[in-house]
């Protein structure tokens, strides 16, 4: 018996892999984590494409009952299917270390993820530094840990990767204003006047999908553009190369 853990991409249910979906096909279990992105289509069109049931898979159960989903699979073939690549998320790779642990065959099947499709953008990936997430402020009420590692990362000429909090259970999805105006309350502490209205950021939502949206510019006129529905992220650009700065401006 196996345990598979499968990204299945981006945008709908037919971006996962032809080797990811013959995988999915032969499980006998399939946890679809539903906690850390999200596609742009409902539980019943991958479960209509997939030919299988789904059962969602919240963080309480990918973390707590992580050893219940390793017991399955000494029996059954199990499928965790994660939007996205596999390890994008420590929570996945958690499950990968259980697995070998218990001498569990695993079989990792690879697919897009966000830290890649960002490369739409015109940025380049290799001059990203360190990526970071936002929670919601009410959540962290002395949050400082994103607004340092843009710090770091703008020191070294370097982009940053935000990522936004979202909580489906609870149909609450940051947005990329949101976000910016997280880092400025954070800045009202932080006086080192890093994020200011003339601050260049990019706003993306629903990279790997049809209908994506990027957009950049500063931060004051970034505060009121409407992105549409999630996933979104943000990036504070670093030091520009000139061919970067020709990409930006067809998203201005």
């Amino acid at each position: 018996m196996t345990f598979y853990i499968i990204g299945i991409g981006l945008g709908t249910e037919k971006d996962i892999t032809v080797r990811g979906l013959e995988a999915v096909r032969r499980c006998d279990t399939i946890y679809f984590e539903k906690y850390t992105s999200l596609l742009q289509c409902s539980m019943s069109d991958v479960e209509q494409f997939y030919g299988k049931k789904i059962i969602p898979a919240d963080r309480v159960l990918s973390e707590q009952g992580a050893d219940g989903l390793i017991a399955e699979a000494k029996t059954k073939n199990v499928a965790f299917v994660v939007v996205g690549d596999p390890f994008s998320a420590t929570t996945h790779i958690e499950l990968f270390r259980q697995a070998l642990h218990n001498g569990i065959p695993v079989e990792i099947i690879n697919n897009a993820s966000v830290l890649t499709a960002v490369g739409i953008t015109g940025l380049q990936l290799y001059k990203f530094g360190k990526t970071t997430s936002i929670p919601f402020l009410e959540d962290h009420p002395h949050l400082e840990t994103p607004y340092e590692v843009i710090f770091e990362n703008q020191q070294r000429g370097l982009h940053t990767l935000c990522l936004l909090d979202l909580q489906p259970e609870k149909q609450r999805f940051m947005t990329i204003p949101h976000a910016l105006e997280i880092l400025e309350r954070i800045e009202e502490r932080k006086h080192t006047k890093m994020i200011n209205d003339d601050l260049l950021v990019v706003g993306c939502a629903r990279l790997g999908s049809s209908d994506f949206c990027v957009k950049a510019g500063a931060l004051r006129e970034m505060k009121h553009v409407d992105f549409g529905k999630p996933p979104q992220c943000l990036i504070i650009p670093g030091k520009l190369h000139f061919s970067e700065e020709e990409m930006l401006a067809f998203f201005r």
